[in-house]
Protein backbone atom coordinates (compact mmCIF):
# COMPACT_ATOMS: atom_id res chain seq x y z
CA UNK A 1 0.00 0.00 0.00
CA UNK A 2 1.34 3.44 -0.63
CA UNK A 3 1.80 5.20 2.75
CA UNK A 4 -0.22 8.26 3.09
CA UNK A 5 0.86 11.07 4.95
CA UNK A 6 -2.05 10.39 7.99
CA UNK A 7 -0.38 12.28 10.71
CA UNK A 8 -2.51 15.08 10.96
CA UNK A 9 -4.60 12.21 13.17
CA UNK A 10 -2.28 11.73 15.38
CA UNK A 11 -4.47 12.37 18.05
CA UNK A 12 -7.41 9.53 16.40
CA UNK A 13 -4.84 7.08 15.67
CA UNK A 14 -3.04 7.22 19.50
CA UNK A 15 -6.80 6.71 20.97
CA UNK A 16 -7.51 3.43 18.42
CA UNK A 17 -4.11 2.39 19.51
CA UNK A 18 -4.87 2.95 23.28
CA UNK A 19 -7.94 0.56 22.97
CA UNK A 20 -6.58 -1.81 21.08
CA UNK A 21 -5.88 -4.74 23.84
CA UNK A 22 -3.88 -7.16 21.32
CA UNK A 23 -1.50 -3.84 20.48
CA UNK A 24 -0.99 -2.80 23.87
CA UNK A 25 0.19 -7.02 24.75
CA UNK A 26 2.54 -6.67 21.69
CA UNK A 27 4.01 -3.06 22.57
CA UNK A 28 5.21 -4.53 26.17
CA UNK A 29 7.46 -6.98 24.65
CA UNK A 30 9.48 -3.87 23.07
CA UNK A 31 9.40 -1.99 26.47
CA UNK A 32 10.60 -5.38 28.20
CA UNK A 33 12.83 -6.86 25.63
CA UNK A 34 14.24 -4.14 23.73
CA UNK A 35 15.45 -1.72 26.62
CA UNK A 36 17.39 -4.71 28.87
CA UNK A 37 19.30 -6.33 26.05
CA UNK A 38 20.83 -3.01 24.96
CA UNK A 39 21.30 -2.12 28.75
CA UNK A 40 23.56 -5.33 29.13
CA UNK A 41 25.66 -4.87 26.08
CA UNK A 42 26.05 -1.09 26.47
CA UNK A 43 27.52 -1.93 30.03
CA UNK A 44 29.84 -5.06 28.46
CA UNK A 45 31.69 -1.90 27.05
CA UNK A 46 33.31 0.36 28.55
CA UNK A 47 34.60 2.83 25.77
CA UNK A 48 30.51 2.44 24.56
CA UNK A 49 29.90 6.93 25.63
CA UNK A 50 33.20 7.51 23.93
CA UNK A 51 32.23 5.57 20.85
CA UNK A 52 29.01 7.90 20.99
CA UNK A 53 30.74 11.08 20.94
CA UNK A 54 33.09 9.88 18.06
CA UNK A 55 30.25 8.66 16.26
CA UNK A 56 28.76 12.55 16.55
CA UNK A 57 32.00 13.73 15.79
CA UNK A 58 32.45 11.92 12.52
CA UNK A 59 28.35 12.32 11.21
CA UNK A 60 29.38 15.96 12.00
CA UNK A 61 31.88 15.97 9.98
CA UNK A 62 30.68 14.14 7.16
CA UNK A 63 27.66 16.23 7.35
CA UNK A 64 29.89 19.45 6.86
CA UNK A 65 31.32 18.20 3.93
CA UNK A 66 28.68 16.20 2.29
CA UNK A 67 29.26 17.50 -1.60
CA UNK A 68 33.01 16.32 -1.22
CA UNK A 69 31.99 13.03 0.13
CA UNK A 70 28.89 12.33 -2.47
CA UNK A 71 31.49 12.85 -5.65
CA UNK A 72 34.34 10.77 -4.12
CA UNK A 73 31.32 8.10 -3.76
CA UNK A 74 30.32 8.71 -7.28
CA UNK A 75 33.91 8.32 -8.62
CA UNK A 76 34.07 4.49 -6.79
CA UNK A 77 30.89 3.45 -8.12
CA UNK A 78 31.63 4.33 -11.28
CA UNK A 79 35.19 2.78 -11.23
CA UNK A 80 34.03 0.01 -9.86
CA UNK A 81 31.19 -0.84 -12.90
CA UNK A 82 28.43 0.25 -11.47
CA UNK A 83 26.24 3.89 -11.84
CA UNK A 84 24.97 6.74 -9.46
CA UNK A 85 21.50 7.94 -9.91
CA UNK A 86 20.52 10.85 -8.61
CA UNK A 87 17.34 11.71 -7.03
CA UNK A 88 16.05 14.78 -5.48
CA UNK A 89 12.37 13.79 -5.45
CA UNK A 90 10.44 10.75 -4.31
CA UNK A 91 9.25 10.21 -8.08
CA UNK A 92 12.72 10.64 -9.41
CA UNK A 93 13.63 7.75 -7.29
CA UNK A 94 10.73 5.61 -8.28
CA UNK A 95 11.02 6.85 -12.01
CA UNK A 96 14.65 5.57 -12.24
CA UNK A 97 14.17 2.79 -10.85
CA UNK A 98 11.41 2.09 -13.14
CA UNK A 99 13.60 2.60 -16.33
CA UNK A 100 16.38 0.29 -15.24
CA UNK A 101 13.41 -2.49 -14.20
CA UNK A 102 11.88 -1.82 -17.28
CA UNK A 103 14.83 -2.03 -19.56
CA UNK A 104 15.64 -5.65 -18.26
CA UNK A 105 11.89 -7.07 -18.66
CA UNK A 106 11.92 -7.51 -14.84
CA UNK A 107 8.44 -8.50 -14.03
CA UNK A 108 9.16 -9.65 -10.43
CA UNK A 109 11.79 -7.48 -7.98
CA UNK A 110 12.55 -8.92 -4.44
CA UNK A 111 13.34 -6.36 -1.80
CA UNK A 112 15.77 -6.26 1.44
CA UNK A 113 14.66 -4.34 4.21
CA UNK A 114 14.54 -0.68 3.25
CA UNK A 115 12.54 2.47 4.79
CA UNK A 116 13.45 4.93 1.73
CA UNK A 117 11.37 2.74 -0.51
CA UNK A 118 8.62 2.54 2.11
CA UNK A 119 9.22 6.53 1.97
CA UNK A 120 8.80 6.84 -1.84
CA UNK A 121 6.07 4.72 -1.72
CA UNK A 122 7.97 2.25 -4.67
CA UNK A 123 5.83 -0.80 -3.74
CA UNK A 124 2.73 0.87 -5.18
CA UNK A 125 4.19 2.63 -7.69
CA UNK A 126 6.14 -0.58 -9.52
CA UNK A 127 3.07 -2.54 -9.23
CA UNK A 128 0.98 0.16 -11.15
CA UNK A 129 3.51 -0.66 -13.85
CA UNK A 130 2.97 -4.60 -13.84
CA UNK A 131 6.12 -4.96 -11.86
CA UNK A 132 5.20 -7.17 -8.53
CA UNK A 133 7.97 -6.28 -5.69
CA UNK A 134 7.81 -8.86 -2.89
CA UNK A 135 9.62 -7.86 0.53
CA UNK A 136 12.02 -10.63 2.18
CA UNK A 137 12.74 -9.43 5.34
CA UNK A 138 10.51 -11.70 7.20
CA UNK A 139 8.64 -8.98 9.32
CA UNK A 140 8.27 -6.90 6.01
CA UNK A 141 6.95 -9.67 4.44
CA UNK A 142 4.46 -10.18 7.36
CA UNK A 143 3.02 -6.60 7.04
CA UNK A 144 2.93 -6.84 3.63
CA UNK A 145 0.43 -9.94 3.26
CA UNK A 146 -1.50 -7.42 5.47
CA UNK A 147 -0.96 -4.46 3.37
CA UNK A 148 0.30 -2.88 6.82
CA UNK A 149 3.05 -0.19 6.78
CA UNK A 150 5.97 -0.99 9.20
CA UNK A 151 4.99 0.15 12.83
CA UNK A 152 8.66 0.24 13.75
CA UNK A 153 11.77 0.78 11.76
CA UNK A 154 14.04 -2.58 12.75
CA UNK A 155 11.09 -5.00 14.09
CA UNK A 156 8.37 -4.10 11.41
CA UNK A 157 5.83 -6.29 12.68
CA UNK A 158 6.12 -6.13 15.90
CA UNK A 159 2.63 -5.04 16.58
CA UNK A 160 1.70 -8.30 15.96
CA UNK A 161 0.72 -12.01 17.72
CA UNK A 162 2.03 -15.13 16.34
CA UNK A 163 -1.97 -15.98 16.53
CA UNK A 164 -2.03 -13.01 13.65
CA UNK A 165 0.42 -14.17 11.32
CA UNK A 166 -0.69 -17.89 11.36
CA UNK A 167 -3.97 -16.66 10.28
CA UNK A 168 -2.44 -14.59 7.26
CA UNK A 169 -0.01 -17.54 6.18
CA UNK A 170 -2.62 -19.77 6.04
CA UNK A 171 -5.00 -17.30 4.29
CA UNK A 172 -2.17 -16.76 1.48
CA UNK A 173 -0.55 -19.45 1.40
CA UNK A 174 -3.05 -21.78 -0.12
CA UNK A 175 -0.65 -24.21 -1.79
CA UNK A 176 0.22 -25.94 1.65
CA UNK A 177 -1.88 -28.95 3.64
CA UNK A 178 -4.57 -27.16 5.63
CA UNK A 179 -3.89 -29.55 8.15
CA UNK A 180 -0.39 -28.27 8.70
CA UNK A 181 0.88 -27.31 12.01
CA UNK A 182 1.68 -23.75 12.25
CA UNK A 183 1.41 -23.31 16.13
CA UNK A 184 5.50 -22.87 16.77
CA UNK A 185 7.25 -19.86 15.01
CA UNK A 186 9.92 -22.08 13.61
CA UNK A 187 7.14 -23.65 11.17
CA UNK A 188 6.29 -20.19 10.40
CA UNK A 189 9.62 -19.60 9.38
CA UNK A 190 10.18 -22.38 7.63
CA UNK A 191 6.95 -22.09 5.53
CA UNK A 192 8.02 -18.40 4.96
CA UNK A 193 11.76 -19.13 3.75
CA UNK A 194 10.03 -21.91 1.33
CA UNK A 195 7.94 -19.62 -0.23
CA UNK A 196 10.68 -16.72 -0.73
CA UNK A 197 13.01 -18.81 -1.61
CA UNK A 198 11.03 -19.40 -4.81
CA UNK A 199 10.92 -15.59 -5.20
CA UNK A 200 14.93 -15.11 -4.59
CA UNK A 201 15.17 -17.53 -7.62
CA UNK A 202 12.53 -16.00 -9.87
CA UNK A 203 13.74 -12.35 -9.52
CA UNK A 204 14.77 -10.01 -12.07
CA UNK A 205 16.15 -7.07 -10.17
CA UNK A 206 16.77 -7.08 -6.19
CA UNK A 207 16.84 -4.01 -4.40
CA UNK A 208 18.08 -3.03 -1.20
CA UNK A 209 18.71 -0.21 1.31
CA UNK A 210 21.51 0.90 2.95
CA UNK A 211 22.81 1.00 6.41
CA UNK A 212 25.94 3.35 5.14
CA UNK A 213 27.90 3.90 1.77
CA UNK A 214 31.73 4.38 2.08
CA UNK A 215 33.12 7.49 0.18
CA UNK A 216 36.29 6.07 0.28
CA UNK A 217 35.78 2.56 -1.90
CA UNK A 218 32.38 3.26 -3.27
CA UNK A 219 30.68 0.48 -1.26
CA UNK A 220 27.04 0.20 -0.27
CA UNK A 221 26.71 -1.96 3.29
CA UNK A 222 23.50 -3.37 4.65
CA UNK A 223 23.23 -4.64 8.39
CA UNK A 224 20.46 -7.81 8.75
CA UNK A 225 19.67 -11.07 11.01
CA UNK A 226 18.76 -13.05 8.09
CA UNK A 227 20.71 -13.28 5.03
CA UNK A 228 17.76 -12.22 2.64
CA UNK A 229 19.94 -8.94 1.98
CA UNK A 230 22.23 -11.41 0.60
CA UNK A 231 20.42 -12.73 -1.68
CA UNK A 232 18.56 -10.21 -2.82
CA UNK A 233 22.21 -8.38 -4.32
CA UNK A 234 23.56 -11.49 -5.53
CA UNK A 235 20.87 -13.73 -7.51
CA UNK A 236 19.01 -11.16 -9.80
CA UNK A 237 19.82 -9.46 -13.06
CA UNK A 238 20.83 -5.74 -11.38
CA UNK A 239 21.09 -4.99 -7.43
CA UNK A 240 19.78 -1.34 -6.79
CA UNK A 241 20.64 0.16 -3.48
CA UNK A 242 17.94 2.88 -1.66
CA UNK A 243 20.09 5.23 0.12
CA UNK A 244 19.17 8.80 1.18
CA UNK A 245 22.29 11.79 1.03
CA UNK A 246 23.01 11.22 5.02
CA UNK A 247 24.00 7.25 4.82
CA UNK A 248 27.70 8.64 3.84
CA UNK A 249 30.69 7.77 5.97
CA UNK A 250 34.06 8.44 4.80
CA UNK A 251 35.83 5.16 5.48
CA UNK A 252 35.89 1.41 6.15
CA UNK A 253 37.52 2.29 9.33
CA UNK A 254 34.77 4.57 9.84
CA UNK A 255 32.50 1.72 9.50
CA UNK A 256 33.84 0.23 12.16
CA UNK A 257 32.98 2.69 14.61
CA UNK A 258 29.42 3.09 13.59
CA UNK A 259 29.41 -0.68 13.01
CA UNK A 260 29.93 -1.30 17.26
CA UNK A 261 27.34 0.68 17.82
CA UNK A 262 24.47 -0.10 15.53
CA UNK A 263 23.30 -3.75 16.63
CA UNK A 264 24.00 -2.66 20.21
CA UNK A 265 21.77 -0.01 20.19
CA UNK A 266 18.51 -1.51 17.92
CA UNK A 267 18.65 -5.24 19.16
CA UNK A 268 20.77 -5.55 22.35
CA UNK A 269 23.55 -8.06 19.89
CA UNK A 270 27.08 -7.24 19.75
CA UNK A 271 27.00 -7.88 16.30
CA UNK A 272 24.13 -7.83 13.19
CA UNK A 273 24.24 -11.58 11.90
CA UNK A 274 25.33 -10.62 8.14
CA UNK A 275 27.10 -7.47 7.58
CA UNK A 276 27.14 -7.45 3.84
CA UNK A 277 29.82 -5.07 2.07
CA UNK A 278 28.65 -4.84 -2.18
CA UNK A 279 30.69 -2.91 -4.10
CA UNK A 280 30.18 -2.84 -8.08
CA UNK A 281 28.43 -5.70 -10.56
CA UNK A 282 29.81 -8.84 -10.73
CA UNK A 283 33.52 -9.20 -11.83
CA UNK A 284 35.01 -11.56 -14.39
CA UNK A 285 35.91 -15.11 -11.81
CA UNK A 286 32.92 -13.88 -9.59
CA UNK A 287 31.26 -17.11 -8.37
CA UNK A 288 27.92 -14.98 -8.58
CA UNK A 289 26.76 -11.39 -8.06
CA UNK A 290 24.60 -9.41 -9.92
CA UNK A 291 25.51 -8.49 -13.54
CA UNK A 292 24.34 -4.53 -13.15
CA UNK A 293 24.90 -2.48 -9.56
CA UNK A 294 22.87 1.13 -9.78
CA UNK A 295 22.88 3.13 -6.42
CA UNK A 296 20.22 5.61 -6.02
CA UNK A 297 20.99 8.43 -3.74
CA UNK A 298 17.66 10.13 -2.52
CA UNK A 299 17.85 13.83 -1.36
CA UNK A 300 13.87 14.42 -0.71
CA UNK A 301 14.13 17.93 1.77
CA UNK A 302 17.77 16.67 3.38
CA UNK A 303 19.95 19.43 1.60
CA UNK A 304 17.33 21.63 3.37
CA UNK A 305 18.03 20.49 6.43
CA UNK A 306 21.58 20.76 6.08
CA UNK A 307 21.75 24.96 6.41
CA UNK A 308 19.17 24.50 9.19
CA UNK A 309 18.28 23.71 12.68
CA UNK A 310 17.36 20.05 12.23
CA UNK A 311 20.89 19.39 10.88
CA UNK A 312 21.73 17.02 13.79
CA UNK A 313 18.64 14.90 12.79
CA UNK A 314 20.63 13.94 9.68
CA UNK A 315 23.21 12.12 12.01
CA UNK A 316 20.46 9.37 12.62
CA UNK A 317 21.81 5.56 11.75
CA UNK A 318 18.12 4.54 12.36
CA UNK A 319 18.45 2.16 15.05
CA UNK A 320 15.25 2.53 16.58
CA UNK A 321 16.87 2.90 19.86
CA UNK A 322 14.52 6.52 20.69
CA UNK A 323 11.16 4.89 19.78
CA UNK A 324 12.12 1.23 21.57
CA UNK A 325 13.10 3.59 24.93
CA UNK A 326 10.25 6.13 24.01
CA UNK A 327 7.33 5.90 26.61
CA UNK A 328 4.78 7.33 24.36
CA UNK A 329 5.83 4.85 21.47
CA UNK A 330 5.30 1.87 24.13
CA UNK A 331 1.27 3.33 24.89
CA UNK A 332 0.40 3.96 20.81
CA UNK A 333 2.89 1.67 18.78
CA UNK A 334 4.25 3.00 15.34
CA UNK A 335 1.13 3.26 13.03
CA UNK A 336 -0.22 6.07 15.24
CA UNK A 337 2.49 8.65 14.07
CA UNK A 338 0.86 8.55 10.67
CA UNK A 339 4.26 8.18 8.28
CA UNK A 340 7.39 5.87 8.11
CA UNK A 341 9.07 7.08 10.84
CA UNK A 342 7.46 6.82 14.06
CA UNK A 343 8.79 7.44 17.75
CA UNK A 344 10.61 10.46 18.86
CA UNK A 345 13.23 10.21 15.13
CA UNK A 346 9.85 10.10 13.22
CA UNK A 347 8.49 13.28 15.50
CA UNK A 348 11.82 15.37 14.20
CA UNK A 349 12.00 13.82 11.04
CA UNK A 350 8.79 13.68 9.70
CA UNK A 351 7.57 17.88 9.50
CA UNK A 352 11.29 17.72 8.23
CA UNK A 353 10.65 15.98 5.00
CA UNK A 354 6.62 16.71 4.69
CA UNK A 355 6.16 19.99 6.43
CA UNK A 356 5.43 20.99 9.50
CA UNK A 357 1.63 21.95 8.83
CA UNK A 358 0.97 17.59 7.93
CA UNK A 359 2.83 16.37 10.94
CA UNK A 360 2.08 19.47 13.92
CA UNK A 361 0.93 16.84 15.93
CA UNK A 362 4.22 14.64 16.03
CA UNK A 363 6.65 16.72 18.03
CA UNK A 364 4.13 17.67 20.87
CA UNK A 365 3.90 13.65 21.33
CA UNK A 366 6.33 13.69 23.99
CA UNK A 367 6.83 13.72 27.31
CA UNK A 368 10.12 15.19 27.27
CA UNK A 369 11.40 12.64 29.68
CA UNK A 370 14.97 13.04 27.36
CA UNK A 371 15.26 9.10 27.50
CA UNK A 372 15.84 9.38 23.50
CA UNK A 373 18.51 11.63 23.79
CA UNK A 374 19.75 9.51 26.58
CA UNK A 375 20.50 6.23 24.76
CA UNK A 376 20.86 8.01 21.04
CA UNK A 377 24.34 6.24 19.47
CA UNK A 378 24.70 9.36 17.74
CA UNK A 379 23.87 11.91 20.30
CA UNK A 380 21.03 13.65 18.58
CA UNK A 381 19.44 15.92 20.75
CA UNK A 382 15.95 15.03 20.22
CA UNK A 383 13.95 16.95 23.20
CA UNK A 384 15.70 20.23 21.61
CA UNK A 385 14.28 19.31 17.63
CA UNK A 386 11.42 18.82 19.03
CA UNK A 387 10.89 22.07 20.91
CA UNK A 388 12.11 23.93 17.68
CA UNK A 389 9.09 22.35 15.97
CA UNK A 390 6.92 23.04 18.44
CA UNK A 391 8.31 26.72 18.39
CA UNK A 392 7.89 26.41 14.54
CA UNK A 393 3.89 25.28 14.56
CA UNK A 394 3.09 28.25 17.13
CA UNK A 395 5.19 31.03 15.06
CA UNK A 396 2.43 29.59 12.44
CA UNK A 397 -0.94 29.71 14.36
CA UNK A 398 -0.89 25.84 13.37
CA UNK A 399 -0.78 24.73 17.32
CA UNK A 400 -4.67 24.72 18.70
CA UNK A 401 -6.36 27.97 19.86
CA UNK A 402 -6.68 26.53 23.27
CA UNK A 403 -3.02 26.23 23.47
CA UNK A 404 -2.54 29.30 22.50
CA UNK A 405 -4.85 31.31 24.25
CA UNK A 406 -2.87 29.23 27.53
CA UNK A 407 0.71 29.68 26.62
CA UNK A 408 -0.75 33.80 25.90
CA UNK A 409 -2.56 33.89 29.17
CA UNK A 410 1.10 32.46 30.92
CA UNK A 411 3.42 34.70 29.25
CA UNK A 412 1.05 38.05 30.37
CA UNK A 413 1.40 36.75 33.94
CA UNK A 414 4.90 35.58 33.07
CA UNK A 415 6.24 39.24 31.86
CA UNK A 416 5.09 40.92 35.46
CA UNK A 417 6.92 38.31 37.96
CA UNK A 418 5.49 39.91 41.04
CA UNK A 419 1.25 39.32 39.74
CA UNK A 420 3.10 35.63 38.21
CA UNK A 421 4.14 35.05 42.13
CA UNK A 422 1.21 35.98 43.81
CA UNK A 423 -0.83 33.95 41.38
CA UNK A 424 0.66 31.26 41.53
CA UNK A 425 0.75 31.01 45.09
CA UNK A 426 -3.03 31.50 45.56
CA UNK A 427 -2.87 29.07 42.85
CA UNK A 428 -0.81 26.66 44.51
CA UNK A 429 -3.04 26.87 47.96
CA UNK A 430 -6.25 26.65 46.16
CA UNK A 431 -5.13 23.55 44.54
CA UNK A 432 -3.77 21.84 47.92
CA UNK A 433 -6.89 22.75 49.36
CA UNK A 434 -9.46 21.02 46.50
CA UNK A 435 -7.38 17.54 46.58
CA UNK A 436 -8.70 17.27 50.10
CA UNK A 437 -5.33 15.40 51.26
CA UNK A 438 -5.65 12.66 48.93
CA UNK A 439 -1.88 14.49 47.02
CA UNK A 440 -3.78 14.09 43.62
CA UNK A 441 -6.84 14.36 41.26
CA UNK A 442 -8.73 11.71 39.43
CA UNK A 443 -10.53 14.95 37.67
CA UNK A 444 -10.20 18.55 36.59
CA UNK A 445 -11.09 21.36 34.35
CA UNK A 446 -8.68 21.79 31.51
CA UNK A 447 -6.99 18.54 31.99
CA UNK A 448 -8.98 15.48 31.07
CA UNK A 449 -6.95 14.26 28.05
CA UNK A 450 -4.14 13.71 31.31
CA UNK A 451 -6.55 12.86 34.18
CA UNK A 452 -8.74 10.51 31.84
CA UNK A 453 -5.53 7.71 31.93
CA UNK A 454 -3.78 8.65 35.26
CA UNK A 455 -4.07 10.72 38.41
CA UNK A 456 -2.80 14.37 38.64
CA UNK A 457 -0.60 15.25 41.34
CA UNK A 458 -1.56 17.98 43.83
CA UNK A 459 0.55 20.42 44.76
CA UNK A 460 2.83 20.09 48.16
CA UNK A 461 4.49 22.78 50.02
CA UNK A 462 5.44 26.28 48.40
CA UNK A 463 6.26 27.36 44.78
CA UNK A 464 9.53 26.29 43.42
CA UNK A 465 10.24 30.01 42.71
CA UNK A 466 9.67 30.42 46.65
CA UNK A 467 11.87 27.14 47.90
CA UNK A 468 14.89 29.16 45.32
CA UNK A 469 14.54 32.16 47.34
CA UNK A 470 14.48 30.43 50.58
CA UNK A 471 17.71 28.62 49.63
CA UNK A 472 19.25 31.83 48.18
CA UNK A 473 18.73 33.21 51.50
CA UNK A 474 20.74 30.41 53.44
CA UNK A 475 23.13 30.09 51.12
Amino acid sequence: MTLRVTSPQFKENARRALADRQLQKALGNVEQNFIEKRRQVAAKLPEFDLLRDAARDLKDHTLAHLDLYLEAYERRVTAAGGQVHWAVTAEEACGVVLDICQRLGARLVTKGKSMISEEIGLNDFLLSHDIAAVETDLGEYIIQLRHEPPSHIIAPAVHLNKEQIEADFRRVHTGFPAERNLEEPTSLLAEARSVLREKFLAADVGITGANFLVAETGTSIIVTNEGNGDLTQTLPKAHIVLASVDKMVPTLEDVSLFLRLLARSATGQEMSVYTTFSTGPRRAGDPDGPGEYHVVILDNGRSAMLGGEFREMLRCIRCGACMNHCPVYHAVGGHAYGWVYPGPMGAVLTPSLVGIDKAGHLPNASMFCGRCEEVCPVRIPLPKLMRHWREREFERHLSPAAMRWGLGLWAAFARRPRLYRFATRIAMKMLSLLSLGFGRFRWLPFARGWTKYRNFPAPEGVTFQAAWKRREKKA
